[in-house]
C-alpha cells in the first residue's frame, strides 16, 4: 500500500531503506514481540515506534485502531510504503533475515484475507496474551525507538 512521504524533520531518523514498525505502545504482547524483533536482528534493520506516539502522527500512518501493526518502508528520495496486519509481520520476518525471512515469504503467500483473519483473532484477544509490563530495552537498543 503506498504511504506518505517521511517528513522533512523524520528523514535523519528514518534514512531511505528503513523499515519502521509502529505499533500499540500500550499492549504488552505488542510489546514482547518487539522485544522478540530486537533479539532477532542484530543487524539494526528495524527501527520502532508507538502507535501512540510523535512518529506515528508526524507520518500520518496511525490507523483508527490500535490493533494493527503497521510497517513502513522508506523508499527513495523519502518515499514511504505502509504495510499493515499479516503484511506488516511477514516484512519484518523478511528484515531479520535467515529462516524468519523465509517463514516471512511464506506468510506473504497465504491467501491475505486468511492470513489477516488469524492476526484479527490474535488482536482481538493480544491484552490477555501478553504481561502489562516488559524489560526495557538497553542503551543499543533505545537507539532504535522512535517517540
Amino acid at each position: 500500500m503506498a504511504g506518505p512521504s517521511v517528513p522533512e524533520a523524520l528523514r535523519a531518523a528514518l534514512p531511505q531503506g528503513t523499515r519502521l514498525v509502529l505499533y500499540d505502545g500500550e499492549c504488552g504482547l505488542c510489546r514482547r514481540s518487539v522485544r522478540w524483533l530486537l533479539a532477532r536482528d542484530p543487524r539494526g534493520r528495524l527501527r520502532f515506534a508507538p502507535l501512540q506516539g510523535e512518529t506515528a502522527r508526524a507520518l500520518g500512518v496511525a490507523p483508527r485502531e490500535l490493533e494493527t501493526v503497521l510497517l513502513v518502508e522508506v523508499g527513495p528520495g523519502g518515499a514511504a510504503a505502509v504495510h499493515e496486519r499479516s503484511a506488516a509481520i511477514a516484512r519484518a520476518l523478511g528484515a531479520l533475515g535467515g529462516g524468519w525471512a523465509l517463514a516471512g515469504r511464506a506468510l506473504r503467500l497465504a491467501p491475505r484475507p486468511l492470513a489477516d483473519a488469524g492476526y484479527r483473532l490474535v488482536a482481538a484477544h493480544r491484552h490477555r496474551l501478553g504481561p502489562a509490563a516488559c524489560a526495557l530495552p538497553g542503551p543499543d537498543e533505545r537507539a532504535r525507538f522512535l517517540p
